[in-house]
Formats: structure tokens, C-alpha cells, sequence
């Protein structure tokens, strides 16, 4: 057992580093002031760069490296923020790998390669107003009538809804009922009957638009399917490697608050000498290394043991939840050591501690991460409406 980094994941890790921190801070307060996304042409030097095929096919035109190594790449862009991480995010964790792993090979040919490149960004749309944690109440059918299939629903809490190009649609496309009936259709954003409502108003998440979907006889080729009905454990096994991502954000926003906070209590003098030398301060600052820590191994472990293949559900939902929860203490001590820079949006602390609160809620609360770890443990599901 190894833990230390390749020379070539360490090369990987600084060049990511080197360019978020160069090229994407100034970007990252633009996207909190306006609320909206990474434009095209940042995109596309990220696609340049590689950053956004690391652990891509490389017949699809991605790097063909493993799991780490996005993660890696992913951390070092969400130190900056959240907002200039989100297109990585959704290329190297998110809905793209459920088009890698289910979809055809015409739509893995069609999708993958434009989203190496930077050129399409690709969205998943599950949750609806009464169907979140509880997904398998969804209520949006995609009917299969002839070579097309016909979509109506609505969706809601749609990261990149109205911004992104393609939408990876969770519906019921049979009658039969729960989890059964369940599979995901590709659904571009300029098919007719296809719209978004106003953007969402949320605690953080700037630079990350979200926004309902409304599919009103949306109409696209039988070929678009990507799982059809009675695939819902495919979907979920996809999104293993999702929850990994979403730890990751957590991570970096906690690992960057360490980083500041260690700065600034050495700059910062009271009493004639730097906070620093106050033993109530490195109690603080220990604490929270040792929080960052223990995240970063328990994400690592979850992507090597993974390979190229898909996590496991334990392993992603320990590293999930435990990161979720810790980047909320973290962020919350490097405001407190800051005190009143920590508060002031002229530093970055403050959006830390917004930003770092929704990964909890994001992608799986924190207690049904809990659920999946016991039912991993203990070798059955529960369920929850008996």
C-alpha cells in the first residue's frame, strides 16, 4: 500500500494547480457576482489542457487515466471555487460517465469527444418537486412511440439547467411500478417543448446555475435512450463515482479554508506576536488538518480501489458523508480564527462556508449516505416506506 503520488500524478496535480490558480481566480469572482457558468472559451482551454478527459476514453479523446487522477485535477480547480470546478466536475464525475458506461456506441462517439473538448457541457436531471431522496416516485414518462420517444414531465434542482447543452433525463418509460419502471433518456436543450424556469436563488452555488426543467412532448430518436426501463440499479451504480466527485468539492473548499486560515494566522498579530503562537489557535488549525486529512484518504481510497471501473457504494458513501460533514466544521473554523475578515465577502472564507454547506444536500443527503453504508454493512436494503 502506496500513498504516495506517481511522479506523473504529481506533474498532473501541479499542472492543475498552476492553471486554476493562474488562469481562474479572477474568473471565480466574476462567476459569484453574476451567478453565471464557465463561458465557452474557458471551456475550451480547459479541454486544451486535458482537464476535462482525464479519466475519458482515449478513443473518445480523453487522457485514459484512472480515477485519482480526475480527482486529483478536480481538487486543485474547487480550491479556487466551486463555480470554475462545476464543467470538470460534470465531465470527469458526473452524468457523462453514465453515457461511458450504458449508452450507445453512436451517442458515447457523439457526446464524449465534444465534451473533451469543452465544447458540450452535460447535465443529469433527476429529482422533481415529490420525488428527491425518495427518486423512484418520479412521475416524468418517456413513452417510446416508434422511433422517437415522447417525453413529459417536470424537473427540478437541475444543476446547469437552461446553461447546459445536453440533459441526461431520468424518467418512467413502462408501467411498472418503483425502481422498475425508471431508465434515462439524452435529451438536447434546443428540442422543442423543451423549456426552464427562473433561475433558483440559493446560500451559495453561484456560478452554478439551477433552475426547473419543463419537458412538454419533447420528442427525440429511440436512439437517445441511454438505460431503458428497469435500469434504475445501472443509474445508481453510476453515480458512485458521482458521490466521489461531489467529496472531492467538499474536500478542496476545506483543504483551501485550512490553507488561508494557516496564512493568516501567521500574518495576523495580537497582543505583539502573530495568532499563530496561541495555543488555542494551532488546537483549531490542528483539528482541521486532521479533518482534511482523513477526507483526502478516505476519497483516494474509494478512486484506487475503483481503478477505471465504477466505486463501490460503501466506500464512495463513507467518503461522501464524512467529507459533506467536515468541510461544514472546517469551513466554519477558518471563519471563526478570521473573525471579521472571515466574514467579509472581500475574502473568500465566507463563500466557503456557503458553498461547502450544500454538498450535504447535494447528490444524497448526508443521512441517506448513512443508510447505504449500513445497508453495505450489514448486506440488505431497508425500506423506507414500510
Amino acid at each position: 500500500m502506496d500513498f504516495q503520488l506517481t511522479p506523473e500524478q504529481a506533474e498532473l496535480k501541479d499542472a492543475a494547480r498552476k492553471f486554476a490558480r493562474a488562469e481562474t481566480m479572477d474568473l471565480a469572482r466574476e462567476l459569484e457576482e453574476t451567478n453565471l457558468p464557465v463561458p465557452l472559451e474557458m471551456r475550451r482551454r480547459y479541454g486544451e489542457m486535458g482537464f476535462l478527459g482525464v479519466n475519458l476514453p482515449a478513443e473518445y479523446g480523453g487522457l485514459g487515466l484512472g480515477h485519482l487522477e480526475a480527482l486529483l485535477v478536480l481538487e486543485e480547480f474547487a480550491q479556487v471555487s466551486v463555480a470554475v470546478a462545476f464543467p470538470i466536475f460534470e465531465a470527469l464525475t458526473g452524468p457523462v460517465r453514465t453515457i461511458q458506461h450504458f449508452a450507445s456506441e453512436e451517442l458515447k462517439a457523439r457526446i464524449i469527444p465534444q465534451v473533451v473538448k469543452g465544447e458540450t457541457v452535460v447535465a443529469v436531471s433527476m429529482s422533481e418537486p415529490e420525488a428527491g431522496t425518495a427518486l423512484t416516485d418520479l412521475t416524468t414518462t418517456g413513452k417510446i412511440e416508434g422511433e422517437e420517444i415522447v417525453l413529459n414531465g417536470q424537473k427540478r434542482w437541475c444543476s446547469g439547467a437552461g446553461h447546459s447543452d445536453v440533459y441526461i433525463v431520468y424518467c418512467r418509460m413502462s408501467d411498472e411500478p418503483g425502481a422498475r419502471g425508471i431508465g434515462a433518456v439524452l435529451v438536447e436543450k434546443d428540442r422543442a417543448g423543451l423549456s426552464f424556469g427562473r433561475p433558483e436563488e440559493l446560500m451559495g452555488f453561484r456560478g452554478v446555475p439551477s433552475a426547473d426543467i419543463f419537458l412538454d412532448d419533447v420528442r427525440v430518436p429511440a436512439g437517445n435512450m441511454v438505460v431503458p426501463a428497469g435500469g434504475f440499479a445501472k443509474l445508481m451504480s453510476a453515480f458512485s463515482l458521482e458521490r466521489c466527485g461531489n467529496a472531492a468539492m467538499s474536500l478542496a473548499l476545506a483543504a483551501a479554508a485550512l490553507e488561508e486560515a494557516s496564512e493568516y494566522t501567521q500574518q495576523r498579530r495580537q497582543f505583539g506576536k502573530p495568532i499563530v503562537d496561541f495555543q488555542a489557535v494551532q488546537i483549531k488549525l490542528a483539528e482541521m488538518a486532521m479533518k482534511v486529512e482523513a477526507a483526502r484518504l478516505l476519497i483516494h481510497r474509494a478512486a484506487v480501489n475503483a481503478s477505471q471501473d465504477l466505486p463501490s457504494i460503501y466506500e464512495s458513501s463513507i467518503a461522501k458523508c464524512f467529507a459533506n460533514e467536515i468541510v461544514r466544521e472546517v469551513t466554519a473554523h477558518g471563519m471563526q480564527i478570521m473573525g471579521g475578515y472571515g466574514y467579509s465577502k472581500e475574502y473568500r472564507m465566507e463563500q466557503r462556508v456557503r458553498d461547502g454547506f450544500a454538498w450535504g444536500i447535494a447528490g444524497g443527503t448526508t443521512d441517506v449516505q448513512k443508510t447505504n453504508i449500513v445497508a453495505a454493512l450489514v448486506g440488505r436494503r431497508f425500506n423506507q416506506r414500510a
